[in-house]
């Protein structure tokens, strides 16, 4: 019994270990079986990670520089575009070319039209003229005064002018001036109105403009005897409406601009033809011939502006006749007629000059002018007023 008793308890002692040491192998396998996968995947994760986080760092900041880039680059592009808007363009209009463009308005000697183009100008000018000539005559054979009169001159002129400029080329202008012209002498009691002298002009760049040098411009003109001439009307009952002659006129005009003044000067030279078969009575004698001789005009003046809208201009004009010879036929001491010639005196003619200059519109300027005669062979007062025409198509500049 005693054997018997000991036979289960050593089957379940040996069961037990069995199941003990299965459990364990079990356990033992189990744990050993994570642990590898854990290991192997700590080993292997990590290190795969890692390369995925560098490679997508790496196209991050591919990606950020791009953009960054791309960022850049749109505001420089928009940058360029905004400065090549703002820039200069030849066409656009600076104070330097609206000054210009004043400036030549006032003074058409110094302006040029382009190539096609013309334009149209109206100027109504106005002098007074008072003058006092004493005429005296004596005895032939003494001393004695045989004749003495005053005559006194006072002279209102108005001129009414049409003015056409027509741009042959880029550097050269053709111009036609047609002057209506009154006259009244309060002092005589006359009157008049006709035709003026008809001019015909030419303006020549020669030299293309380039930036820091002045502008050059050569200039002719034309006049033609198509006024009342002072030598063939009836001086005590008329008033004559031009000169009387042909002349030619040359010169050049050098203007600079140094904004916000304009600085000018020209020089020019003026002669006309002999005039013959005259039969004009002055003063107990007749006029047969008339010869002008040459004047020599210089100006010298600068304009400045004040805005955009408001520029003056001032500039002093002188001019120098000389060699103007007359021939008379008259009485010698023994009643017998003669032909006498004589040459006049230097004649000085110098005038200082205003202007006011007025924008009315973008492309109309209108001139107001005010001159004052320094010497007595100028008319005393000279009032100007002078504005393009745009009415019915007739400026297409």
């Amino acid at each position: 019994m005693r054997s018997w008793g000991k036979t289960p308890h050593v089957v379940v002692a040996l069961n037990c270990l069995c199941f003990s040491m299965a459990y364990a192998e079990e356990e033992a396998t189990a744990a050993s079986t994570p642990v590898a996968a854990s290991v192997s995947t700590s080993d292997v994760k990590p290190s795969v990670d890692s390369a995925s986080t560098q490679t997508n760092s790496t196209d991050n900041k591919a990606a950020d520089a791009k953009s960054e880039a791309t960022a850049e680059a749109k505001p420089s592009s928009a940058a360029d575009k905004a400065r090549d808007a703002l820039k200069q363009k030849s066409t656009d209009t600076n104070a330097e070319k609206d000054l210009e463009k004043v400036f030549q308005s006032a003074e058409k000697t110094y302006s040029l039209s382009k190539k096609g183009n013309y334009s149209m100008n109206y100027d109504l000018g106005y002098s007074y003229y008072r003058d006092k000539q004493i005429d005296i005559a004596l005895e032939p054979n003494g001393s004695s005064i045989q004749r003495l009169r005053i005559q006194d001159d006072s002279q209102h002129s108005f001129t009414n002018t049409m003015d056409v400029s027509y741009g042959l080329k880029d550097n050269i202008t053709l111009s036609l001036s047609l002057p209506l012209v009154y006259k009244m002498d309060t002092a005589g009691g006359k009157e008049t109105v006709g035709l003026g002298d008809v001019a015909l002009g030419m303006r020549w760049q020669p030299i293309p403009l380039k930036r820091g040098l002045p502008t050059t411009t050569l200039y002719s003109s034309l006049s033609l005897a198509t006024g009342d001439s002072p030598y063939e009307i009836n001086s005590s009952k008329d008033l004559s409406t031009g000169k009387g002659y042909y002349s030619l006129s040359a010169g050049v005009s050098v203007s600079k601009v140094i904004d916000p003044i304009v600085m000018y000067g020209s020089v020019g030279l003026t002669t006309g033809n002999a005039m013959g078969g005259l039969n004009q009575a002055q003063s107990g004698r007749t006029l047969k011939s008339f010869s002008p001789g040459q004047t020599l005009s210089t100006s010298v003046g600068l304009a400045y502006s004040l805005n955009y809208d408001v520029s003056i201009s001032a500039s002093y004009q002188q001019s120098i006749s000389t060699n103007a010879r007359y021939t008379f036929l008259q009485s010698n001491d023994e009643g017998k007629p003669e032909m006498v010639s004589f040459n006049s005196a230097t004649q000085l003619s110098s005038l200082l000059n205003y202007t006011l200059s007025l924008r009315t519109s973008p492309t109309r300027i209108v001139n107001f002018s005010v001159g004052f005669g320094l010497s007595e062979d100028t008319p005393d007062v000279n009032l100007g007023l002078s504005m393009p025409l745009e009415f019915l198509g007739l400026a297409s500049e």
